[in-house]
């Protein structure tokens, strides 16, 4: 699947250089021979320079550009092959070897990845059919530091499945294997640095933050996976810039960055960006004096030498930052300092004359300099992960070559082989973990730290850790030292959080700029979600500003309420007077008042006034289907029957007295038809068709109202006012007024025979019951509803009850002397005389 006939895809610029290199004989510091040659990318010098639009050769052999932090890296690499050769237990009979180079820029490291691919004896690449007979230079390849250099270098090395351990290459990307299936790392990836910095933001509490990062590989995409995770967890970027490469302290693009950092009033600067553009940056910073302001660090300049030594710096505010773990490597710094001696103090024996093409092949054959740069916390944490790199070969090596029984085969090693075994190792080394995920990402964790100036100079606190996986922060608050008064924590948000119960109304762009607005009663603000107040449940209500719902009370009048049990007992008083006085008009049933009253149909009327009265036990308790259709109906019907009568027995008095002699012939027909008995019969038929259709058409049924009070559900009859109800109330109506108007045209009539005035109360007082019950149901619609409609009916049945029966049993009880047939003889010829007199 690997097999390539022809090197024409790589660089032909560096091939047809390295085609000009031959190889020297003379050992030095950058190359020792051995059974296996492990190839170091490190940068020893610092050219930050190059013309990328012009094939040139960037050469790494200035004095005056010697990086000291690559020097300890070169170093680290050097000490850690001399352990593992004079180790009796790892790799017992093998000795390793190394060629190292020197990658201060992009050109300089493709010249050393293409060197890597050339075979042992020559400067030539060889690429032969079979890519898993393919034997280069070096095994396996430790570097180089930086993710572009990196990218470069592990996309010409992945091809040949050549194993690469980096020491500083953070990127994201470096975890996709089908791009890069031979690259591993010891330095963890930037998207566990991006969640670790997001959830300090959250800790805290910053949701309106700048975000600076640096315009190479390591910036763009640790700026963009911030973007990603700051979104999902709602934290806004006000302003985004990035550093470019070629950027000067005092240049245009920078005295903007600063004028915006400032005028977005972020307190929370996250700066995403390598060591050599932060240096740049902060110098900006402090020109410029914006200060006053927590500055976020990642990993490459958190506690790197080179940022805190810019002038002035320590007036910028808090900077927290993510650091790799803090490791030594014991004995590195007495290594260095035998190498120093033994070195003395000569110069580059690089000679400056010499041709391009001969300085870039000695470049890696000798490092004759005398330097004494200090070994920082950065430094050794660098050059942890290198140490750490040459022996995860190393194991992988001890396995690969069967190692186990003290003594390993000397048989060819393939990259391809050794690849496979370099991700399986795991072993301790001084006591730390080493190993690799399916990624090829070290199982690792982060340093959570913050500057401290209290002391005459710079140092670092450690206040908190980040692991993964999932990526979990512990911070020690109290460690910290803010720049503000009271040292309190410097807020960074773009509007104040809302109170208990307010949404947030989004106002611009970001969802962090917001006003507050307080969440109307019936609904509720989730935690889930600050910017919509949600409608609570049907069965459940909230008032004004709530951040929850609470149930709704059901209510209904229950039978054992005390306004029920007065109302239950003042009803029953009425049925046990009806049953009464139907008791005493059949004991007098022949006397003249029970005639004069109605005589038989007295009991008819008794009765439907007793039916009605049964209408208020339907509206106590719990409604039913069964009680709904009573409620109303059972009164309507009992009521019109009552009328029915009454109106009739009105209408027959006066036809008696006032039109029988002007027209016999109808009287005689009215009663021959039995006109009382038929009329009543047809109009309470009327009432009964009208409940009917009524009942039918508009079925009352148990419900729940929902509307009337928030915090209440009342248990109901639906459709209390339908059509069909308001017709039967004004059928009622109508018999009630046909009632009035036969009684008051028989205002003249005989003493024993005019009820004009005991009507004429009864139905005002119905009346006026039944406009209060519209009144009241207009304005109330609770619990006790239900007992003013019964407590209408009530007074509207002992109304006409009471006007039109009490005066009839006070004669028969208390003035027997008008209960004669001489008494109502004597009133008939008194009211003649009248009637006849001119």
């Amino acid at each position: 699947m690997f097999s390539i006939k022809a090197p024409i895809y790589y660089l032909p610029l560096f091939i047809s250089c390295l085609f000009t290199c031959h190889e020297m004989e003379t050992p030095s510091d950058f190359k020792m021979p051995g059974d296996h040659i492990i190839a170091g990318l490190f940068p020893i010098h610092a050219v930050y320079r190059e013309v990328p639009l012009i094939p040139e050769v960037t050469l790494c052999d200035s004095p005056d550009t010697i990086n000291g932090h690559g020097y300890h890296l070169f170093q680290a690499m050097r000490f850690a092959i001399e352990e593992i050769n004079n180790s009796s237990s790892l790799l017992p009979n093998i000795t390793l070897g190394y060629e190292l180079y020197d990658v201060c820029s992009k050109s300089a490291n493709v010249y050393a990845t293409l060197s890597i691919l050339s075979q042992s004896r020559s400067n030539h690449i060889r690429i032969p059919e079979n890519l898993f007979s393919y034997h280069p230079k070096a095994v396996a390849v430790i570097g180089p530091d930086s993710s572009e250099l990196a990218s470069i270098t592990a996309s010409l090395l992945s091809t040949f499945l050549i194993p690469q351990i980096s020491y500083g290459a953070s990127s994201m990307v470096f975890s996709e294997k089908w791009k890069y299936p031979s690259f591993l790392r010891t330095i963890p990836s930037d998207e566990h640095q991006a969640q670790t910095i997001v959830k300090l933001l959250k800790k805290f509490r910053w949701s309106w933050i700048s975000v600076i990062g640096s315009d190479n590989d390591y910036g763009l995409q640790g700026v963009q996976m911030m973007e990603e995770l700051t979104m999902e967890e709602e934290i806004c970027i006000a302003y985004k810039d990035f550093v470019p490469t070629s950027a000067q302290v005092d240049d245009s693009k920078m005295k903007n960055m600063m004028l915006s950092l400032m005028k977005f009033y972020t307190q929370v600067v996250v700066v995403f960006s390598t060591k050599r553009l932060a240096h740049i940056f902060f110098k900006a910073v402090v020109l410029r004096n914006v200060t006053d302001k927590v500055w976020l660090a990642t990993e490459d300049w958190s506690i790197s030498s080179y940022i805190t030594k810019v002038p002035g710096i320590s007036r910028i505010g808090t900077v927290i930052g993510v650091a790799i773990q803090q490791r030594e490597i014991l004995g590195i710094k007495e290594f260095e300092e035998a190498y120093t001696q033994a070195r003395g103090t000569s110069k580059p024996s690089i000679d400056p004359s010499q041709d391009a093409d001969n300085q870039i092949c000695n470049q890696h054959l000798s490092f004759p300099i005398d330097i004494n740069a200090e070994l920082s916390p950065f430094s050794m944490n660098s050059a942890y992960n290198v140490y750490t790199a040459v022996y995860a070969v190393a194991h992988g090596l001890h396995q690969l070559l069967g190692c186990h029984s003290r003594v390993c085969n000397t048989s060819r090693v393939y990259p391809w082989q050794l690849l496979e075994e370099i991700k399986k190792v795991n072993f301790m080394l001084h006591g730390n973990p080493v190993s690799f995920n399916e990624h090829g990402d070290p199982v690792s964790s982060y340093d959570i730290i913050t500057w401290d100036w209290n002391g005459p100079n710079w140092t670092y606190k450690i206040i908190g850790a980040s692991t993964w996986y999932p990526v979990h922060l512990e911070v020690d608050e109290t460690k910290i030292c803010w720049h503000k008064e009271k040292n309190q924590v410097p807020p960074s948000v773009c509007s104040k959080e809302c109170l208990a119960g307010e949404a947030r109304r989004i106002v611009g762009l970001h969802h962090c700029c917001f006003d507050c607005v307080l969440c109307a009663a019936g609904t509720f603000l989730n935690s889930s979600d600050q910017y919509t107040c949600q409608p609570c449940q049907k069965e459940e209500w909230s008032p004004e500003g709530s951040q929850t719902c609470f149930n709704r009370t059901i209510e209904f009048l229950a039978w054992h309420h005390p306004v029920s049990l007065v109302l239950i007992g003042a009803n029953t008083l009425i049925l046990l007077l009806l049953a009464g006085v139907a008791s005493l008009f059949a004991w007098h049933l022949d006397t003249p008042v029970v005639r004069s009253a109605g005589g038989k149909m007295c009991f008819l009327m008794l009765g439907s006034l007793a039916g009605a009265s049964c209408s208020p036990y339907c509206f106590f308790g719990e409604p039913t289907p069964l009680t709904c259709l009573l409620r109303q109906s059972l009164f309507a019907l009992g009521f019109a029957i009552f009328l029915s009568c009454l109106t009739v027995r009105s209408f027959q008095l006066i036809f008696i007295f006032k039109l029988s002699a002007k027209m016999p012939t109808l009287y005689h027909s009215w009663m021959q038809n039995h006109g009382p008995r038929t009329f009543v019969v047809m109009s309470s038929t009327i009432q009964l068709l009208i409940c009917i259709l009524w009942l039918a058409g508009w079925t009352p049924l148990p419900t729940k109202e929902y509307n009337r009070f928030p915090e209440l559900v009342v248990l109901v009859c639906s459709k209390s006012s339908s059509p069909g109800y308001m017709l039967s109330v004004l059928y009622t109506w109508l018999l009630s007024i046909s009632c009035f108007a036969c009684s008051y045209v028989g205002k003249d009539l005989p003493e024993n025979y005019n009820e004009a005035k005991c009507i004429t109360f009864s139905l005002l007082l119905y009346f006026i019951s039944w406009i209060g019950l519209a009144t009241s149901s207009s304005i109330y619609y609770g619990k006790y509803l239900p007992a003013i409609h019964a407590l209408v009916i009530m007074s509207s049945l002992s109304g006409v009850f009471s006007g039109y029966f009490l005066p009839k049993c006070y004669v028969i009880l208390c003035r027997p002397d008008l209960n004669t047939t001489e008494y109502f003889q004597a009133s008939i010829q008194d009211y003649t005389q009248r009637c006849s007199s001119p």
